[in-house]
């Protein structure tokens, strides 16, 4: 997939809050606009995308100097930005602005305007914003070289970023434990598909300058590839948690076969549903570790993810979905061990639908993948009903970043580990292969229970058989654990796996789904 060197990049940036010191020397004012003021709304931003979608598309990446081009990963960590040339620092305003530069994988020149009483400026390009201590040198780089995007930070902390946005249309923020984890994007096209992949391009920004004392910033940003243009308008809310409402215009110039509204990127190696790439010292690697979505019709499902051996393409069909997001709800150290980049602090993703979606479907993409900088998980609503060319496509959407989401199964136990392993009965000889699910439920009304609750595993599979089945108290969680085998038979085609719990009629916790794909023949120890 073409995904890896881009999503490399962004994984290896990890935190974007690198120390922030910076090009050349100079003395050059703050990151200030200038050029003739022009009237801006987001009005005029959808009038100009769609304008641009009659047209052909014309990609302007690589459009800068070699040494840029060819700049090496250690050089170009060695560009960075003045925190003392900020937009805004001198403006006692809640938010300040610090931009990235352009090179290595970076490669597409995007525009930055300041947004003041509806007239835009550009911010134009001034090598003495950063400072470069590279062993190579850059050269002369020419006025009008434009940036790679910027990063965002508030009045609580102005050495660390909120949010970011750099590399096509990705996008990350923080919540109140201040660590990057996983990404969104503005659109996700054929994601999945045998084909190659297209990822539009935000080519220009327009912040707003805020109000004093308001904790409210707004990005306009236009989109383009060679299928679609689209307006964007981002309102920033950072708090514990950080809230984007987004809304966005899209103008497709070509039909598109497949289209991912509000998609979420992570990443997900080894956990301990999944030990397939377990080779590393840390127990498990993962930015999530499952897709929750609550469907149109009120059932919350809990979707742990995998590192599949090949590609697999989940989707789950619904009406109006309620919301979906990729969590990581697993946020115990010790089952990472990882005191660098800190797994356990990755923020959850949680997206709400603005208005009514209709039919389509919440897609999950799992790829495959040996190492932790390559995002392997992709998730996303995908419309029944493809965007037509030639018209406009309005939609909008809550986007929250932080350690939980806002809507949550409150009345629904859910689910807080999954383990697989060999089945069978100990200290009993194995005479066929199958593969055992332990399960953990806690909260909801698993906490009320009386030791003499006929609590009951409901457990379906699409194929094979299902034995060995168990639901009983685990106090260690104040919860329940559902066990059981699978025996998957001789085929190797993937199987899909629903449990929940109830007593009596009652559901007590939110719908486990997974899909199981059997090994080979000649990998069945049975030990």
């Amino acid at each position: 997939m073409e995904r890896r060197e881009l999503l490399k990049m962004a994984a290896a940036l990890g935190a974007w809050g690198l120390p922030v010191p910076a090009l050349l020397t100079g003395q050059l004012a703050w990151a200030k606009p200038s050029g003739e003021a022009e009237p801006f709304d987001f009005a005029w931003l959808k009038g100009h995308a769609r304008d641009l979608s009659s047209r052909p598309h014309q990609s302007h990446e690589g459009e800068l100097p070699e040494t840029l081009k060819s700049i090496s990963w250690d050089d170009y960590q060695k560009i960075q930005f003045r925190p003392e040339k900020a937009l805004w620092r001198e403006d006692d305003l809640a938010f300040q602005a610090q931009l990235f530069h352009l090179g290595l994988f970076f490669q597409t020149p995007v525009r930055i305007y300041e947004v003041t009483d509806g007239e835009a400026r550009k911010i134009p390009y001034n090598p003495d914003f950063f400072k470069y201590s590279g062993e190579n040198p850059l050269g002369d780089l020419p006025e009008d070289l434009g940036y790679a995007g910027f990063r965002i930070q508030f009045h609580t902390n102005f050495k660390l970023d909120l949010a970011a946005f750099l590399g096509a249309s990705y996008f990350r923020a923080v919540g109140e434990e201040l660590q990057y984890g996983l990404s969104a994007r503005g659109l996700a096209i054929d994601t999945g598909l045998p084909g190659e992949e297209e990822f539009p391009v935000f080519t220009a920004f327009w912040l707003e300058k805020p109000e004093p004392g308001s904790g409210k910033l707004t990005v306009y940003a236009l989109m383009e590839s060679p299928s679609v243009t689209g307006a964007y308008a981002f309102d920033l809310f950072p708090g514990r948690d950080m809230v984007m409402d987004i809304s966005a215009a899209l103008y497709p110039r070509t039909s598109i076969e497949r289209v991912g509204i509000a998609p979420l990127t992570s990443m997900y190696q080894v956990g301990e549903n999944d030990r397939r790439m377990g080779y590393d010292w840390r127990p498990e690697i993962h930015d999530s570790d499952g897709l929750s979505l609550w469907t149109g019709a009120g059932e919350w499902l809990w979707r742990p993810l995998v590192n599949p051996r090949s590609v697999m393409v989940n989707s789950f069909v619904d009406r109006n979905p309620r919301g979906f997001g990729l969590l990581q709800r697993d946020r115990n150290f010790d089952h990472y061990q990882d005191d660098g980049v800190y797994y356990d602090r990755r923020p959850s993703a949680w997206v709400e639908p603005g208005e009514d979606w209709g039919r389509g479907q919440v897609m999950l993409v799992e790829i495959p993948t040996t190492d932790e900088t390559f995002d392997n998980i992709v998730a996303f609503w995908n419309p029944q009903e493809p965007l037509a060319p030639d018209q406009e496509h309005l939609v909008s959407y809550r986007l929250t970043w932080g350690a939980e989401p806002p809507q949550a199964p409150h009345s629904l136990a859910r689910t807080v580990a999954t383990r697989t392993g060999l089945g069978g009965v100990v200290g009993q000889e194995r005479t066929k292969f199958s593969w055992r699910f332990a399960i953990d439920f806690a909260g909801g009304p698993l906490t009320m229970l009386g030791p003499d609750a006929e609590v009951e595993a409901v457990i379906n599979a699409s194929r094979g058989g299902v034995e060995i089945t168990s639901a009983r108290p685990l106090e260690e969680i104040n919860g329940y654990r559902a066990m059981f085998d699978l025996v998957p038979g001789d085929s190797e085609e993937p199987i899909d796996l629903r449990v929940y719990l109830r007593l009596g009629d009652q559901p007590l916790t939110e719908t486990w789904v997974y899909q199981y794909t059997p090994p080979p023949e000649d990998e069945r120890t049975l030990y």
